[in-house]
């Protein structure tokens, strides 16, 4: 991702709350309104914490090494008819392990698709599913996809992921053997897609909100955790449920990255931590592959 001006811790936490319906859209422009020094306008200031999708994008969409396609699937107790973009390594021949990845609290915008391909890499057939597909699919900026994502019923939105996991094992394409993986509102999904698919094969939530600590006991997946040090509102759950999955004795392991935020993975904004996503993506690599290629 190309250099950006530095933006300080507390812009960052303020982009934070505003980003997860915290604080509004107005309160967020005028207390950002502090920070147009020097010159700097408040639409500057703002503009300075938006996602930049366009410059760092790692696996192009028409890129010859891996197929893609729009695809649509049935979530009978959910919404429906839903959507999503199926991605697979190019010139794959047989069967492969699914991961099915989860988007945050936008929609399937261009960096979660951009994962899906990233992941497709690694040897996986890759479902990335679209929340926002019952109301026009996501609508080509987030500001607008979270607002979108807000309209839509939390449990049907828990019974479409469920679907896409279902779908995704039933795939002629695919062995049957799914993980689930999922970022901000995506590790909350994947959090609890671990309490509601018993045969998930695997879970890898990145900072995500916690299920409820008496349902853990559900939990029959491995889970891959990852946590930005600097997040106190998704990490002040975790000791909770850490305590719950050791008393379950439930198979986990969770790595807290230091001075890493929130969305540290997401390389298209400001709160990307280098060293810190590509440690968590390597440790991904290597547990997707031990749970789901290996014997």
């Amino acid at each position: 991702m190309p250099d950006r001006p530095p933006v300080s811790q507390e812009l960052l936490d303020l982009y934070d709350r505003y980003a997860h319906g915290l604080i509004s859209r107005r309160e967020f422009f005028n207390r950002a309104a502090r920070f147009a020094v020097g010159g700097l306008t408040v639409a500057a200031v703002v503009e300075s914490v938006q996602p930049r999708y366009a410059e760092a994008q790692q696996v192009r969409e028409d890129a010859a090494s891996v197929t893609g396609e729009r695809i649509e699937y049935q979530s009978p107790e959910g919404a429906g008819t839903m959507g999503g973009y199926l991605v697979r390594p190019a010139g794959a021949t047989g069967k492969l392990p699914g991961v099915v990845v989860i988007h945050e609290n936008r929609g399937l915008n261009p960096y979660i698709a951009d994962v899906a391909r990233r992941t497709a890499l690694e040897g996986y057939l890759t479902l990335a599913p679209d929340a926002l597909f019952p109301l026009g699919g996501y609508p080509g900026n987030d500001d607008d996809g979270r607002a979108l994502q807000g309209k839509r019923d939390g449990d049907e939105m828990e019974q479409d992921f469920i679907a896409a996991i279902r779908w995704l094992q039933g795939h002629d394409g695919c062995t049957g053997r799914v993980a689930c993986m999922g970022f901000c509102f995506g590790g909350s999904m994947t959090n609890l897609m671990a309490v509601r698919v018993s045969d998930l094969a695997a879970a890898v939530p990145f900072y995500g909100g916690q299920p409820a600590v008496d349902e853990v006991e559900k939990i029959r997946a491995p889970l891959l955790l990852h946590f930005g040090e600097l997040d106190e509102r998704v990490n002040a759950g975790w000791p909770a449920y850490e305590e719950a999955l050791k008393s379950a004795s439930k198979e986990y392991t969770a790595h807290v990255y230091a001075g890493a935020n929130h969305g540290f993975h997401n390389d298209t904004t400001p709160r990307y931590d280098e060293a810190a996503a590509k440690l968590a993506w390597s440790r991904t690599v290597e547990f997707l592959a031990r749970h789901l290629k290996a014997g």
